[in-house]
Order: C-alpha cells, then sequence, then structure tokens
C-alpha cells in the first residue's frame, strides 16, 4: 500500500514535466497511478473476501507512539477499487478533455493525481490521525481543483466556501478523533471499532466526528457547496463529486457506524440529515435547467440515502449501502462524464436549447441511458439491485415502528424524485424537442415566490443537431465502460453479495440482506414498481410539477445564509481589528502582558502550591549579579534617551550570562553573550534612523498603569519559576541526555549533541524561522532587487576621486594631503590596515580601532573555527562559531563602513544562508536515505597522518549549515540596518544613489595606497 502512496505521489510530482513533454497526452501516463491502487486492490479481492486483512506498518515517531499503519478490509477493499478505477478512466477522458492550447494543465494534472493518492491513504489508513492527515490533503487539493478555472469569479467563490466549510467539519472531526483515541488508549482504527469506548466524552467524539461527515458529503445544512463545485471542470465534478471526495464522508460513516450505530445521538443525526438531505436534493434537483446541476442536486440527494443506509445500523441497510456506493460511483460518474461530452460538442448544458444530441451522438447517449437507467433502479442494473436490497432492509428494520415508517418512505418518495429528475435528464440531453418551455434564466435565478405569474421560455435559441460536433474516443470511452459496468454488475448481484458481505456482518444488529436480480413478487418488488410509476408520472406532467413549484412560498436557501453570514463575518473581523490593532505597540505588549498576568497568574495564586523551602542564592556572587541585573533593568525603564536605554538593557543581558556562568553553564553563557553583543550593535543600528529620544511629552499618568502591569509581570513569572518544576508529574527526558550524547551523539558537550542529534528537528526549525526572518528583514529594507546589492570593495581610488565615502559628509578625505602638496601620484606606497577605509571622511576614522580590527579580525575567525570544530566536545558548536563570525563582520564594518563589509565578506548572504540550509537538510535526508532515520548521526574514527585519530560524527556537518547559515544571517542584518540604511542616509542628504554609478560585481582595481587587489 505504502508503494501505491509513493506511486501517486512520484506521478503528482512529475506531472508538470509530463505534460510539458507529451502534452495533454501526459493525462495517459498520469492513470497508471489510480490505475496500480485498482489493480492492488483486485490482487488482494479472494483474501479480503476470506478475511485476509493485508496491514502495513512503518514507525514514524516510536517515542511518542506515531506511525503509518495502513490496513485493508472489505470497505477499504471497495473505496480503493473504486478510487482507482474511476480515477483512471477520469484521467483518460482529461486527455481529449482539455485542448492542446490550455494553460496550467501540468499543474491540473499533478494536483489531480494527488487527490487520487490522498484518498487511497484515506481509506486504507488504520490510525486515525493519519486518516485525519489525508482527509485535509484531500480538502486542499479539491479546493484547487475546484478553483481551476481562477480567472473566473464562480470558480473561486466556488473553491473558498468548499475549503470553508470542509475545513471547518474537518476541524471538529479531528477533535472527536483525538477524543475518541484519548478516550480508548489508541489511536488505532481497527482496535477502536472492535472495542468502542463510551461516556459523554465519547458521545460528543461521535457528533464531531459526524459534524466532519456532514460537511464532506454535503448533507444538510451544509448540501450547498456541491451544485456551487460544479464550476470545476467536468472531470473534477466526475471524480471529486461522484466516487471520490464526498464519498469520503460516506466511508468515515460506514467505517465507525458498527460501532456506534445503536446509540441514540448517531441514529437520530444520520436518521434526520440523511432522509432530509435524500429528499431536499431531489425537489430541488427538478427546478434545474443546467445538466450539471441536476446531477449535483442528485447527488446530493443520493449522498442523503447512502449515508441513512450506511449509518442505520443493520446488517441488510449496511449491504444494501456498500451495493449503492458502488452503483453510484459508477453510473454518477459516467453521467457527469456525458455531460461533458454534451457540453464539448454542443456548447451548452441548458437542456431547454438541446435537442436531437442523442441522434448526432449515439454513443454517448447510449452511455447516458445506460447510467440513467441504473440511477432510477430499473432492472437490471447495479442501481436496481442496490435499491431492491434497502427496501428489503427497511422493511425489516428493528426498532420503533414509526421510525421505521419514516425511514422507509423518505426512501421511497426520495426514489420517485430520483425517477423524475433522472429521465428529465435523459430527456433534457439526448430526446428531440418539438417546443421548448422553461424559465427565463436557468438555475437558481428564476423569481420562484408565489403571484408571479407563467413561466417564460428560455432567452436562447435551440441548438442545431447538424452541427454538432463528433467527439474523440478517450471522451467518449470511458463514460460508456462505466456506464457498462454498472449493467454488468447487475448481471452477477451473487459476486457483490459474497464480496461486500464480510463488511456487513461487523454490524451488530438486523438480520443480513442478500443483494439478488430477482426475489419474486414481494412487498419491496411493489414499491420499486410504485417509484418508478410516480417518478414517470412526476416527470410526464413536470410542467405541472414547475408551475406547483413556482407556487411555493420560497425559504430562505442554505447558501444564502452562508454568504450573509460570512459577509457579517467580515463585518465583524474589521470591526475587531479596528478595536484591537491601534497600530500602538505599547498596547499590544501591554494587552498580551495583562493577558499573562490574569491567565497563568491567576491560575497559579488560585490553585498552586507554593515550595515550603527556598534557597535564594548558592555564592554571593549571584546575589550580585542580580542586584546589577536589577539597577540596570529600572534604570532602562526610566530611561527617556533610547541609546542610554538599549545600553542598560544589554547590561541586563550580560548580567543573565554571569549567572549561566555561575550555574555551570559555560556553552549558555557564552551564547548569551554572543547573541547579547550581535543584538547591542544592530539596535544601535536601527537607532540611527530614530529620534534620539522615545518621546518629547512630558510623563503621563499612564506611568503608574505601566509600573503596575510591569510589577505584576515580575511577580508572576518569578512564581512560575518557582512552582514549575514542582508541577512535573513525569521523569523528564534530559536525564537520559548525558548518556545518549555520548553513546548515540558521539560527544562530550551534552548541549551541542543535544542541538544537532538529539533535537535536531528543533534546531531545523529555529534556523528556517532564521532563514525566513533576514529575508523579511531585507525585504522591508531593500529599496531594489537583492541581487544588485551584493556590498563587493568598491574601488578606494574612484570613491576618494568622486569626495564620497559611505558615511562621508561630500568632503574629500584626502584633502589635507593636497594642501600640503603631496598628491595620489606622489603618495608613497604603503600597506593600509583597512583597504576601504579610505572612503570613510577623516573625521569618521578611528586609527586605533582600524589598528585593533586588523589585528583581531584574523584572530576571531580561527576562534571561530576552533569553536566549530571542538563544539561537540567542549563549550563552542556551529551556533557559537557563526555568531563569533559575525561579531568579527561588525568589527570591520564599524571600522571601515560598508565598502569594508564587502572586503571582509565578498558573497552574497544568500549563498550563504542557501547554502547552510541546504547542508543542514541534506544531512538529515542522506541519514534517511542510508538509515531510514532523519537526521541520524554516524559516527567514524579514522587515523589520518599527521592529524593521528580524528573522532568524526556526521552531525558536524548539520553543526556547519548551522554555522554558515548565522554567518549569512548577521551578514545579511548588516547589510540591511547597516549598509542599506547607510545608503538611505546618503540618499536623503545628497538627493542621489552613491552605488549608482559602480556595478555591484565590479572587479577590484589596483589600490592606490593599499598598493593592490586583495
Amino acid at each position: 500500500m505504502l508503494y501505491v502512496l509513493l506511486a501517486h505521489l512520484a506521478m503528482a510530482l512529475g506531472a508538470p514535466a509530463l505534460v510539458s513533454f507529451l502534452g495533454r497526452r501526459a493525462f495517459l501516463v498520469m492513470a497508471l497511478a489510480p490505475a496500480s491502487a485498482a489493480a492492488y486492490a483486485l490482487a488482494w479481492t479472494e483474501r479480503v473476501m476470506h478475511g485476509q486483512q493485508p496491514v502495513q506498518v512503518v514507525e514514524w515517531v516510536p517515542g511518542l507512539g506515531l506511525e503509518l499503519a495502513f490496513r485493508m478490509d472489505t470497505l477499504s477493499w471497495l473505496m480503493l477499487l473504486l478510487v482507482g478505477g474511476v480515477g483512471a478512466l477520469v484521467l483518460v477522458y482529461c486527455s481529449a478533455y482539455f485542448s492542446r492550447t490550455a494553460h496550467g494543465l501540468g499543474r491540473f494534472g499533478g494536483v489531480l493525481t494527488a487527490f487520487a493518492g490522498a484518498m487511497v491513504g484515506l481509506v486504507v489508513a488504520d490510525d486515525v490521525l493519519l486518516l485525519f492527515v489525508f482527509w485535509e490533503l484531500t480538502t486542499v487539493f479539491s479546493y484547487l481543483l475546484i478553483g481551476h478555472y481562477a480567472d473566473r469569479k464562480a470558480s473561486r467563490r466556488a473553491a473558498m466556501q468548499a475549503i470553508v466549510i470542509t475545513t471547518a467539519g474537518g476541524l471538529a472531526m479531528f477533535v472527536g478523533l483525538v477524543v475518541l483515541g484519548v478516550q480508548a488508549g489508541t489511536y488505532r482504527l481497527s482496535e477502536i471499532v472492535a472495542d468502542p469506548p463510551t461516556g459523554g466524552a465519547v458521545t460528543a467524539a461521535v457528533v464531531c466526528i459526524l459534524v466532519g461527515a456532514v460537511s464532506k458529503s454535503a448533507l444538510i445544512p451544509l448540501h450547498f457547496w456541491l451544485p456551487a463545485a460544479m464550476a470545476a471542470p467536468t472531470p473534477v465534478s466526475a471524480y471529486l463529486h461522484a466516487a471520490a471526495m464526498v464519498k469520503a464522508g460516506v466511508y468515515l460513516v460506514a467505517r465507525f457506524a458498527p460501532a456506534y450505530a445503536d446509540t441514540t445521538v448517531w441514529r437520530t443525526i444520520v436518521i434526520a440529515l440523511g432522509a432530509g438531505t435524500l429528499l431536499v436534493g431531489g425537489y430541488r434537483a427538478l427546478r434545474q435547467y443546467d445538466l450539471k446541476l441536476v446531477l449535483a442536486f442528485g447527488t446530493v440527494s443520493q449522498l442523503g440515502l447512502i449515508i441513512l443506509l450506511v449509518g442505520l445500523g443493520t446488517r441488510g441497510a449496511a449491504l444494501a449501502g456498500l451495493a449503492m456506493i458502488g452503483a453510484h460511483a459508477m453510473f454518477k460518474a459516467s453521467l457527469f462524464l456525458v455531460v461533458g461530452v454534451v457540453d464539448a460538442a454542443a456548447g451548452t448544458r441548458d437542456l431547454r436549447r438541446l435537442t436531437g444530441v442523442g441522434r448526432a451522438l449515439p454513443w454517448t447517449a447510449l452511455a447516458g441511458g445506460l447510467a440513467t437507467a441504473s440511477m432510477i433502479g430499473l432492472l437490471p442494473f447495479a442501481g436496481y439491485v442496490a435499491k431492491e436490497a434497502a427496501l428489503e432492509a427497511l422493511l425489516h428494520t428493528d426498532g420503533p415502528r414509526w421510525v421505521a415508517l419514516v425511514v422507509l418512505w423518505s426512501v421511497v418518495v426520495g426514489s420517485m424524485l430520483t425517477v423524475a429528475y433522472g429521465l428529465r435528464f435523459w430527456w433534457g440531453a439526448f430526446w428531440s424537442k418539438s417546443h421548448l418551455h422553461a424559465p427565463a434564466r436557468a438555475n437558481e435565478h428564476v423569481d420562484l415566490r408565489p403571484g408571479r405569474g407563467p413561466l417564460a421560455e428560455s432567452d436562447e435559441p435551440p441548438i442545431d443537431p447538424a452541427r454538432l460536433r463528433r467527439q474523440p474516443v478517450q471522451l467518449v470511452a470511458p463514460a460508456l465502460v462505466l456506464a457498462v459496468l454498472g449493467l454488468a454488475a447487475g448481471l452477477v448481484p451473487h459476486l457483490g453479495d459474497r464480496l461486500l458481505a464480510p463488511y456487513a456482518d461487523t454490524y451488530p444488529a438486523g438480520e443480513p440482506g442478500h443483494l439478488v436480480l430477482w426475489a419474486g413478487v414481494t412487498p419491496a418488488l411493489g414499491l420499486t414498481a410504485l417509484v418508478l410509476g410516480v417518478g414517470a408520472v412526476l416527470f410526464w406532467q413536470r410542467s405541472r410539477v414547475e408551475r406547483f413549484q413556482a407556487s411555493l412560498w420560497r425559504i430562505l436557501e442554505a447558501d444564502v445564509v452562508y454568504r450573509r453570514v460570512m459577509r457579517r463575518l467580515d463585518d465583524l473581523a474589521a470591526d475587531v481589528t479596528a478595536l484591537t490593532q491601534r497600530g500602538s505597540l505599547p498596547f499590544y505588549l501591554g494587552a498580551i502582558l495583562v493577558v499573562l498576568v490574569v491567565g497563568p497568574g491567576g491560575v497559579m495564586f488560585a490553585r498552586t502550591a507554593w515550595p515550603r523551602d527556598v534557597t535564594a542564592w548558592d555564592r554571593p556572587a549571584q546575589l550580585v549579579t542580580v542586584g546589577l541585573i536589577c539597577v540596570a533593568s529600572v534604570l532602562a525603564a526610566r530611561s527617556r534617551r533610547r541609546l542610554k536605554a538599549v545600553l542598560l538593557v544589554g547590561v541586563a543581558g550580560y548580567g543573565n550570562a554571569a549567572l549561566f556562568l555561575l550555574h555551570g553553564a559555560p556553552d549558555l553563557a557564552l551564547t548569551q553573550v554572543l547573541v547579547e553583543t550581535i543584538t547591542l550593535v544592530i539596535i544601535v543600528l536601527v537607532l540611527r534612523r530614530l529620534p534620539p529620544y522615545f518621546s518629547d511629552r512630558p510623563l503621563a499618568a499612564s506611568r503608574w498603569v505601566r509600573l503596575g502591569v510591569g510589577v505584576g509581570v515580575g511577580v508572576v513569572m518569578m512564581g512560575l519559576a518557582l512552582v514549575a518544576p514542582l508541577a512535573r508529574i513525569a521523569t523528564p527526558v534530559s536525564v537520559d541526555f548525558p548518556a545518549e550524547a555520548y553513546e548515540y551523539g558521539g560527544g562530550k558537550n551534552i548541549v551541542n549533541v543535544t542541538l544537532v542529534d538529539i533535537r535536531a528537528w528543533d534546531t531545523m526549525l529555529e534556523i528556517s524561522v532564521l532563514l525566513a526572518a533576514a529575508t523579511g528583514v531585507a525585504s522591508l529594507v531593500f529599496l531594489r532587487t537583492r541581487s544588485g546589492e551584493i556590498m563587493r570593495a568598491r574601488d578606494a581610488r574612484s570613491a576618494t576621486r568622486e569626495g564620497a565615502g559611505v558615511w562621508s559628509d561630500g568632503t574629500d578625505p584626502h584633502a589635507a594631503l593636497r594642501r600640503h602638496g603631496v598628491t595620489d601620484d606622489a603618495q608613497p606606497r604603503m600597506v593600509v590596515w583597512l583597504n576601504a577605509g579610505r572612503t570613510l571622511a577623516p573625521r569618521r576614522r578611528s586609527v586605533i580601532f582600524e589598528v585593533v580590527t586588523r589585528v583581531i579580525f584574523h584572530a576571531m575567525i580561527v576562534f571561530a573555527l576552533f569553536l566549530l570544530f571542538s563544539g561537540h566536545n567542549a563549550p563552542g558548536g556551529g551556533f557559537a562559531a557563526g555568531l563569533v563570525v559575525g561579531i568579527a563582520l561588525i568589527v570591520r564594518y564599524l571600522a571601515g563602513g560598508r565598502y569594508e563589509l564587502g572586503e571582509a565578506a565578498p558573497i552574497h548572504p544568500g549563498i550563504l544562508l542557501g547554502t547552510g540550509m541546504f547542508l543542514s537538510a541534506g544531512v538529515g535526508l542522506v541519514s534517511l536515505l542510508l538509515t531510514g532515520k532523519a537526521l541520524y548521526s554516524q559516527t567514524f574514527d579514522l587515523h589520518v597522518p599527521v592529524l593521528g585519530d580524528v573522532h568524526l560524527v556526521t552531525s558536524l556537518f548539520f553543526d556547519l549549515g548551522v554555522f554558515l547559515l548565522v554567518v549569512g544571517l548577521v551578514l545579511d542584518i548588516l547589510r540591511t540596518l547597516g549598509a542599506e540604511i547607510d545608503r538611505h542616509a546618503e540618499r536623503a542628504e545628497t538627493g542621489r544613489d552613491p552605488g549608482e554609478d559602480t556595478g555591484p560585481f565590479e572587479a577590484m582595481e589596483p589600490d592606490a595606497v593599499g598598493g593592490g587587489r586583495r
């Protein structure tokens, strides 16, 4: 089963390339993926029928009990066969449906194949969490497929409506699945159904699960999204809305029905919504004039019928429900494909304009006739067999008599409506009509309120049958194959009975039903005759039925209610946003802190047991450090000057580093010092573009509110630090870290091994956030494309000649030399400390700083490399090493300006960021390919000449990726908050960009003072 899923994944990813190479014929290749699912199901038919269920389990996160568990029983077998078989035929249909010049076929084919794979995973998943993952994947993929025609407003609206409703239902279902798994003590679906838990929480969970099924299978009152989804291409309607997506809700009900169908809440919801949907959908189908909408509302109606049968809880009804699932998939997918053929040939789906299509397209009419006959339940089609079994089961339903009668006659009346709109569909699509009378505009836009007069004719003339275009075989054959299969399945009902009975027997109540073609003269046969007769009369008197519908009071429809609710929700969101998003950072921060004090703080003070023995400090140095932090914090809060506040906050940060060191955590202390240093520099760089004072206004009375909030937060955080350790009820996982770090991680530095091995996934996510943050900061600051902003060193002679520098005020930095008669040509050749330093104005330069920078820069780089390679066994690591290199770059920038930054690191930061991320992720991928476990370290002990014994751990390469990413992050921040802000300041002062005259990749020329290239 896992290989079938991988086949869908590979085909979905390769779909764009296939389409670019083969054109629309690529759909024939894509059809192999769902065909493999159908072939797999067929290969297991005999064994599944005899109770042999293939099971496959792949461990995912063993420590959390998460696994990829798959199982195929009778229900999964049937669904897999339908999803795969219909999916393959629909993809073959796509190869002729779309034009050769259609855009987006690669994306469409990939998404459709991916959707088929998600449905395969959903029906064979034996873990409820895994089932939910595939459930949501079908939601996302259906959104993309329904909205394929993104340039059409109807498609966009239908796609959004579908994803909102199904996602909301999916989230409710997720809550139910989690509660059910917790109550059962397992997330295995087969184990939960075999031994279902009970209780009030389980009842609520069952309701949540049914909400998910109702939303997915378009039951009332959420049925309206399915007809709106007909804005999708016809292949999407044939697959998603006949055989796949809408059947997901049916599958969910059928899966849990053996366990919970006997509960009151289950039966109430299933009977009420199933019967109601059956009748509402059939009634609405009689009002449609678009062939796809006739089928859409018919699908809504029949989904209600299927839910009613599989959820009723009796063996006979369940068997009939499974048979109806198969029959419905075949005839309804065939009818949707037929509509696509008619639409392509005639250019319209309006049944008021179609006439003589049957004579012009005989094979299409044959497919439509066979599928319609199965849908309305004519002998000897699969639809008839399933409908007969359903009536027979409902005639012998246990329980209250009035409930049985309500269910039975709901099915009978709904079946009458099915016959009426089924005949209406085939007559409207293929019959030769002498005159056409219908409402003025098709579908739901007609004024059907009482007293509005007679119905009008269509504004458009009927089509000319002689001008109908014959369609290729690939367009007609899939519909005909499905229609013929519906006939073939009806002719061998005993085979279906043998295949489906094992699952029906899992239901605990009711008599076992049977699928037969002829059971003699029975009450069920009499009801079938009544259904066909009344349905035919309704079709015969269709004009009177339309007038009767028009005379009825029109209630507010569900789709109108939905649109109004969403409009009010948008208004409410706008009002709430206007109230809360006030553009005031103090307000936002204050709101967050108040919630912290009231929420966790209130619970802590009300219900928490406080520790009896508290040690204030271990050594006097800790007390002194804390006192220094407190003083710096108070002074920072009272400071009006931004720079003063930043420096005081830095003092508090360095004090925290001292506390780490005093508590025996040198790694944390080193990292805190480095981070604090870089943060201080970055904030100071930003302060250049901000006013020197926080506010020129006098302190307001609100300072007492701010003081109260600050004190409250401080007290709450202190209290949490005291009580949080006492709240632990389980042994912390960190107690095993020392042994695991040495035995599995191959290192003695527990902190570093934890970052790159034990909790490498956390580090992977953190560096991803760093990458996103660097991109976001640069996007906010840069005014031009980033590709042209590489900070290469600029020719110092050119900068001197133009009299402009990075922080220059327009004066010539060598004017003093020329006043003394020393020209550029007469200047002695000398080695400068910083090659780009001459681009600074003299008053901006510091010789001592430049000399010190030149002396310590390379030493800092070497020290960073030492931290990188020794961090596995001693304090250090890739993060600390990257910060040291970042500080070295900061020093070069501060000493020589933005051109000197290009001298120090002549490389685009994006290359470092991307390489670091690629290297870290690549280590995990290579480990996954070699060992089957991502981010799994391997240790190698080597003897290298000269170096001696080398202890190499593969996590070093992960650490190297972290190192490069941190260096790239610091370099990117320096370019954005440092060099680019410099450029903005120069542009504001001079009115031009000082970098416009030089290209970003200009080669270095020999320096007039420095004596050559660096």
